[in-house]
């Protein structure tokens, strides 16, 4: 294992220290399960891929205006404005 020293907010230790006596585990035991947790729901995409999926979508979509790059700001506008910003 490895030792590390965090720091909490006094309602984020008291939070922690409940959760762990109610579950009858230590508290670092309960810090453990939640990086694991969060560690496996973080997707972590590189420049790379990101940039190459932004690139595939390029041109498969079709809004039915010609003027797209002059007036965007506008469509985008009056999309939001309606509240359905799709």
């Amino acid at each position: 294992m490895y030792r590390t020293q965090i720091q909490l907010t006094e309602s984020q230790a008291q939070a922690l220290k409940e959760l762990a006596a109610s579950q009858q585990r230590s508290m670092a035991e309960v810090v453990r399960e939640a990086v694991d947790m969060l560690l496996k729901t973080s997707v972590s995409v590189s420049r790379e891929e990101r940039q190459r999926r932004a690139l595939a979508a390029v041109g498969r979509f079709h809004s039915g205006h010609h003027d797209i790059a002059t007036e965007h700001d506008r469509y985008l506008d009056e999309a939001y404005a309606d509240g359905d910003p799709g």
